[in-house]
C-alpha cells in the first residue's frame, strides 16, 4: 500500500473531490499498461494510483484515511487490493478508444503533417504572363534550402504556387509540409493587365485618327504586327487584337490585346500648318460638345 495517497496523485489534503479526479485520471492515463508496455515499475506505479483513487474518491473511506492514514484499511479493511479498474472513471464518461489514445499498441501519436512554409518572389511581367522558372532560396531552422519554383502562364501578382513536400518534416511518418510561394508581378513599361486581356496606350497623330492608317503596335510576344486605324477615330479608341493576351490558367485560351488610341497634338505649328488649320475649323461647323450636357 501506498504511503501516501495525496502525493501519489499529486494533490494537497485539502483539494476537492474534482481536483482528485482530474488528477486521478492524468496520472492513469500516464502509467496505464497500455500507455507503456512491458514497464514493471509503470504497472505497480498504476496500481498503487487505482488505491489511493479507490480511497479517496469515497466520501467515507477518505475520511477514516484522513484520520486513521492506510491502517484504518488494514486487517479487515474495507479496502481489496487489486480489484476492478473502472476506466469510465480514467477516460471520462463519454466513452473512449484506446486505440485512439495508445496508438493500437503500435505508437503513441498518429502520423501529423509538417508544418508549411511561407515564401515571396517577385517575378517578371512577361514570365508572369507566359509561365517560366524562378529560383528560390529559403532559409529554415535547418539550413538553406534552394528551389526551383515553375510559374504557370496567366499567374497573377497575389496568387501563390505550391511546392508540395518542401516543407518541415512530418511527425511519426507524416508527410512534410508544403511551401507556399506568393508571386509578385513586376510592372510593364507599356502593357498592364485586365484579366487575360493586354492593355496598351499607342499614341496617334490627328491625321492617321482623321484620315485612317496602319500604325506597327508592340505585342507581349510577337513582335510588332500592323494595325488599321479606321478613319475619324477618336482618342479613346479601343481596337483588339485577338489572342495576343494572357493565356487563361484554367483553360489555357488566350485574352485579347486591347489597343487605345491617344491623339497626340503638336506642341508647335508652323505658320503654314496653322493656316491649314484654321481653314478646316472653317469648314468643320460641327461641335462635338453640342448636347453632351
Amino acid at each position: 500500500m501506498a504511503d501516501d495517497y495525496y502525493n501519489l496523485l499529486g494533490v494537497t489534503r485539502g483539494a476537492p473531490k474534482d481536483e482528485i479526479r482530474k488528477a486521478y485520471r492524468k496520472c492513469s492515463r500516464e502509467f496505464h499498461p497500455d500507455a507503456r508496455p512491458d514497464d514493471k515499475a509503470a504497472a505497480e506505479k498504476f496500481q498503487q494510483i487505482q488505491e489511493a483513487w479507490e480511497v479517496l474518491g469515497d466520501d467515507d473511506k477518505r475520511a477514516k484515511y484522513d484520520r486513521f492514514g492506510s491502517a484504518a484499511f488494514e486487517r479487515g479493511g474495507s479496502f481489496q487490493q487489486g480489484g476492478p479498474v473502472d476506466l469510465g472513471d480514467i477516460f471520462g464518461s463519454g466513452g473512449f478508444d484506446l486505440g485512439d489514445l495508445f496508438g493500437g499498441g503500435r505508437r503513441a501519436r498518429p502520423p501529423q503533417k509538417g508544418q508549411d512554409l511561407q515564401a515571396s518572389i517577385k517575378v517578371g511581367f512577361t514570365t508572369a504572363a507566359e509561365g517560366g522558372q524562378h529560383d528560390l532560396t529559403l532559409r529554415t531552422n535547418t539550413g538553406v534550402q534552394r528551389l526551383d519554383v515553375s510559374i504557370p502562364p496567366g499567374i497573377s501578382s497575389g496568387q501563390a504556387v505550391r511546392l508540395r513536400g518542401q516543407g518541415h518534416p512530418g511527425q511519426n511518418g507524416g508527410p512534410n509540409g508544403d511551401v507556399l510561394v506568393t508571386v509578385r508581378v513586376a510592372p510593364h513599361p507599356w502593357f498592364h493587365r485586365e484579366g487575360c486581356n493586354l492593355v496598351i496606350e499607342v499614341p496617334v497623330t490627328m491625321t492617321e485618327a482623321g484620315l485612317g492608317a496602319k500604325v506597327d503596335v508592340p505585342t507581349l510576344t510577337a513582335g510588332e504586327v500592323s494595325l488599321t486605324i479606321p478613319a475619324g477615330s477618336s482618342s479613346g479608341t479601343k481596337l483588339r487584337l485577338r489572342g495576343k493576351g494572357v493565356p487563361d490558367r484554367s483553360s489555357g485560351q488566350r485574352g485579347d490585346q486591347i489597343v487605345t488610341l491617344k491623339i497626340v497634338v503638336p506642341k508647335e505649328l508652323d505658320d503654314q500648318s496653322r493656316k491649314l488649320l484654321e481653314e478646316f475649323a472653317e469648314r468643320t461647323a460641327d461641335n462635338p460638345r453640342d448636347g453632351l450636357w
